[in-house]
């Protein structure tokens, strides 16, 4: 097993910056991690969601939502080998907010994986991190 994790502080309310986070499908208008991210089901995100994502220099791949909670939510995506768990959290740090992203890889070409892609990993984590943060506190303004 491999993980990798981000905790940035981000000068916006929770509510703010878990609105922007759970709005999966404009993530590419605030992070260059991300291609595109289309919903495979309707209606409101939330346990059992699932998504097609397409990411520069990975393979596309499903994401399901496996954990749900009113500031965080866990989901997983499955290829030959390895198996990949994402958890995205917002929690109050005073009057703002702290955010939280962790990746887990598993299964037997976990460790070939988080070799191969560790860097890129904790790069995309970083732009996803900072992309959120900027695109919460240009929504403030």
């Amino acid at each position: 097993m491999r993980s990798f994790h981000q905790t940035l502080d981000i000068q916006a309310p929770p509510c703010r910056v878990w609105a922007v986070l759970i709005d999966i499908e404009r993530w590419p208008e605030w992070t260059a991690s991300m291609t595109s991210v289309r919903r495979l089901d309707s209606g409101p995100f939330r346990l059992g969601s699932r998504a097609h994502i397409r990411q520069p220099k990975l393979r596309p791949a499903v994401w399901e939502v496996t954990e749900f909670e009113r500031s965080s939510f866990t989901w997983v995506s499955r290829q030959p080998g390895i198996r990949t768990t994402a958890l995205h959290r917002v929690d109050p740090n005073g009057s703002y907010s702290r955010l939280t992203l962790s990746i887990e890889f598993s299964g037997p070409l976990a460790p070939v994986i988080g070799l191969l892609a560790g860097k890129l990993t904790g790069r995309y984590m970083s732009m996803e991190a900072n992309g959120l943060k900027l695109r919460c506190v240009d929504l403030a303004q």
